[in-house]
């Protein structure tokens, strides 16, 4: 039962010179780069199961894409081989 409790994760931003909207656009940043707000935007009406799947689908197959684009630039980008483009 307690697993189904809300979790407070603590944030702390400071407002420096009296300046709360800028804080408050930190704040939104930070939350929304921890995926804060689609949580919340996802859990605002029922995900059917098959919604679901697919959802957690496609982020697998954006986290392969990603990493295998991440892999193929850093092994273009490296700066320690003798002739840059090999064959050429």
């Amino acid at each position: 039962m307690a697993l189904r409790r809300t979790q407070f994760i603590a944030r702390t931003v400071l407002v420096k010179d009296g300046n709360v909207d800028g804080a408050i656009s930190v704040l939104n940043r930070i939350l929304s780069s921890e995926g804060v707000f689609a949580h919340f935007r996802r859990r605002r009406y029922y995900e059917k199961p098959w919604q679901t799947r697919r959802r957690v689908n496609i982020e697998i197959c954006k986290a392969i894409y990603n990493e295998d684009m991440t892999n193929k630039i850093s092994f273009t980008m490296r700066k320690n081989r003798e002739d840059a483009w090999p064959g050429c």
